[in-house]
This record gives C-alpha cells, sequence and structure tokens, in this order.
C-alpha cells in the first residue's frame, strides 16, 4: 500500500499505512499559513480489499464545521469523479470504500489542475471571439492568464469574472470554464449581450497555491481576497496586475467566484453587505 501526494494540487501528510483497515493520515497547512483544509492523495494498493481511511487532524481543520453530511471525492482516472462513503466521527474524517482498481484518488473537491487549465486556455483562444493575455508571471513563475471576449470598445460595458481567489474553492474554476464556454457558444442572445459588453475573465487568480495544493492562500501565504486595497507587486502580484489591467479597462461588473465550505447552496453576495 503506497501513498503518494507529490502532484499538481496534492497534498496530505501520511502518518500510517501498513493496515488497510486503518490507514492513518493528517491534512497539512498551506504554505507559510496556517490554513488547513483541501486535500489530494493518490492510493497505490489491491483492488477489490475494503479500505478505511481516518484524516486523523480533520477536527483541528480551519472549517471543521464543513465535515457534517460531506462525502469525499474519488477518481480511477483524474477525469471522472463520484462521491465515497464518508463520516465525521470523534473529529476524524473517515472513508471507508472498496476500490474495484488498483489506483484510486481522493480529494476534498474534483480538482481542477494546471494542465487542465493550460488546455482550455489554448482551445477557448482558437475562437475568434476570444483573446488570450499573460499579465504576468507569479512568483513560481505560473501565468496569471486573462481571456477577453468580445470586441473592445469604449461604449461597451465592461464585464469582469475573477475566480479562484482561493485555490481549494475549485469549484469556481469549474464555474468559469463552463460560462467561457457559454459565452463562445452560438446562442442569439450572448450574441446580442457581446455587441453591448466585453468580457474579462481570469480564471484562476492564484496558480501557486492551486498547484501547491494549498486551500486559501498563494506562495506567500497571503489570502488574496484580503489584499485588494493595496496589493504588493512581489507579495501579490496576482491581484496588482488583475488590479492594474482594471485600470485601463474599466469596471462596471466585477463577479468574483468562490465556492464555500459549509453551506450548500448557490448565492449572491453584494460588494457593500452579505
Amino acid at each position: 500500500m503506497k501513498i503518494s501526494h507529490n502532484f499538481d494540487s496534492g497534498s496530505i501528510a501520511v502518518i500510517d499505512s501498513n493496515d488497510i483497515n486503518n490507514i492513518q493520515l493528517e491534512l497539512t497547512t498551506d504554505n507559510n499559513d496556517n490554513t488547513m483544509q483541501w486535500f489530494h492523495f493518490r492510493c497505490h494498493t489491491n483492488a477489490g480489499l475494503s479500505h478505511t481511511i481516518r484524516i486523523l487532524n480533520a477536527g483541528e481543520s480551519s472549517f471543521s464545521r464543513a465535515w457534517g453530511n460531506y462525502q469525499a471525492m474519488a477518481s480511477y482516472d483524474k477525469v471522472n469523479w463520484f462521491r465515497v462513503p464518508t463520516q465525521f466521527i470523534n473529529s476524524q474524517l473517515v472513508i471507508n470504500y472498496t476500490p474495484t482498481r488498483d489506483e484510486i484518488s481522493y480529494a476534498y473537491f474534483t480538482p481542477y489542475d494546471y494542465e487542465r487549465q493550460r488546455s482550455f486556455i489554448k482551445q477557448a483562444q482558437q475562437h475568434e471571439q476570444c483573446q488570450h493575455t499573460v499579465l504576468a508571471k507569479t512568483v513560481d513563475n505560473n501565468a496569471i492568464d486573462l481571456l477577453t471576449i468580445g470586441e473592445p470598445d469604449k461604449n461597451k460595458k465592461s464585464i469582469w469574472i475573477i475566480a479562484r481567489q482561493h485555490p481549494g474553492e475549485t469549484m469556481a474554476q469549474w464555474f468559469t470554464e463552463g460560462l467561457v464556454n457559454h459565452l463562445l457558444s452560438q446562442d442569439i442572445c450572448l450574441q446580442k449581450l457581446l455587441a453591448k459588453s466585453v468580457f474579462y475573465i481570469v480564471p484562476n487568480m492564484n496558480p501557486d497555491g492551486s498547484i501547491k495544493g494549498n486551500h486559501r492562500t498563494n506562495s506567500h501565504g497571503l489570502n488574496l481576497n484580503r489584499q485588494w486595497k493595496n496589493p504588493s507587486k512581489t507579495l501579490c502580484p496576482e491581484v496588482y496586475y488583475v488590479q492594474e489591467k482594471m485600470a485601463d479597462t474599466g469596471v462596471d461588473l466585477l463577479l468574483d467566484i468562490h465556492g464555500d465550505e459549509e453551506i450548500p447552496y448557490n448565492f449572491i453576495m453584494p460588494a457593500k453587505g452579505s
């Protein structure tokens, strides 16, 4: 029985994996920060045997109330993900499952890795209505991608959509992928919208944190969502360069896409109230 996590968005600490009926793991904190929630690991094992995985310190996580009624994600091919039986017992997250193949991945939520991001960006920019720009590089030399959909014009509305300031909220980037695909479709209503508006979309505000397997912070341990008042060019280039571009284009509407650890609903939070 072997557990690996040294890959894009991987995160877990192995305490004891000798007994498949009592595999003991622990959540790890974001680098340079004490936030602890995201996990993503791969088990290399024997198919057909029941496994019990215990994440021992789940009760100490940053959003421990999220574990109520929670079901972990699993995948055999890293493409198709499904829920597996999970319980929160005595402050431990317990996953009970019998894999049908020798290799299986588990994650807090469906991962969205950097390889998929690069592939999606390449696909989107082939559309005549979509232009791709790299606003800057991050501390870890990853691209801060911007997709511009529609033809910029001073008489058009500038609509900004940013996602995944918190890297563990991968659902935000899945949402953005679906949104971009829809904007690039042949829907008549969308064509009317693009005649009056231009969309500026940052699919992943925090590529460094995403790759490192952080839940909430970038490489410097900063929560990007708290840096907008005065972002540092060196410590927080993600916000700094996006904000700089916003100053050029203007902003008529901004949607900042997140996921919530505890609330199982879609909701909108206005800028000046909750």
